[in-house]
């Protein structure tokens, strides 16, 4: 059995003058959610919110279901799809918004993941730092299909562009996995815009070398901005440690 101690931070960085990021932390610690806006300053902003609580209200609904896990998770994410799509009938103004979306929880004793687009979860173990979602993006897939190589695909015109988002009829490509975890692993919830300015590897220093989860995570953004601070920026860290230690959540 093991304890979750986590926090979160946001920032609009350097460029932007709205942030369309948004995160939510159950202070319990059993569920977290990053969301990456997008569609202008109204757009992006309400896309990203909206998806937040409508996620944590079903999660906070239906956690003591029957419901599998996964299945939750794809509820909860089709729900949120469902009512950004219902604000954009309300708002026609507001129709090209969309956003996207990475969530943990920890239920019955199981960790799962569940994204859509290119928010993503990454794991710390001992030094290896691992990328644990699979971007929905047209680079990705580029990489994947060998067209393009990991090295071209940080400069290359069409990284950003995806392939899956929340705010879309053609929602069909719902990221639902398990994660396996152990005691002194760290869990780092992201939006692009640390992954854009950091690479795996200085993301990995800053997990390694700052145990506190909120130093680690201020690091973490400050670096971004220090390195351009293009977009917004959001992260959550979440260390996974003995139930023994039981400090205080940051």
């Amino acid at each position: 059995m093991v304890d979750r101690f986590f926090s979160g931070l946001t920032d609009p960085g350097l460029l932007r003058t709205s942030n369309q990021d948004d995160y939510y932390i159950d202070l319990e610690g059993r569920f977290f959610i990053v969301a990456d806006g997008m569609g202008g300053h109204a757009g992006g902003q309400e896309a990203s919110c909206l998806t937040t609580a409508t996620i944590k209200d079903f999660l906070h609904q239906h956690w003591h279901s029957q419901t599998p896990t996964a299945l939750l998770l794809e509820q909860a994410l089709k729900q949120a799809n469902n009512g950004i799509l219902d604000d954009q009938k309300r708002h026609p103004e507001r129709a090209d918004m969309g956003t996207t979306v990475v969530v943990v929880v920890f239920r019955n004793g199981e960790p799962w993941c569940a994204h859509v687009g290119d928010s993503r979860l990454y794991r710390l173990r001992g030094h290896h730092l691992e990328q644990l979602t699979e971007d929905h993006t047209w680079i990705a897939k580029a990489i994947r299909g060998g067209e393009v190589t990991a090295a071209q695909s940080r400069s290359h015109p069409w990284r950003h562009v995806l392939s899956q988002c929340l705010g879309r009829h053609d929602l069909n490509e719902v990221g639902i996995q398990p994660i396996e975890v152990q005691s002194g692993d760290r869990l780092l919830l992201c939006s692009d815009g640390l992954t854009e300015e950091l690479s795996d590897h200085l993301i990995a220093s800053h997990l390694k070398s700052i145990r506190a989860c909120e130093a680690a995570a201020t690091a973490l953004v400050n670096s971004a901005k220090q390195r351009g601070g293009r977009d917004n920026i959001t992260v959550v860290v979440i260390n996974v440690a003995p139930a023994a230690d039981s400090p205080d959540p940051e």
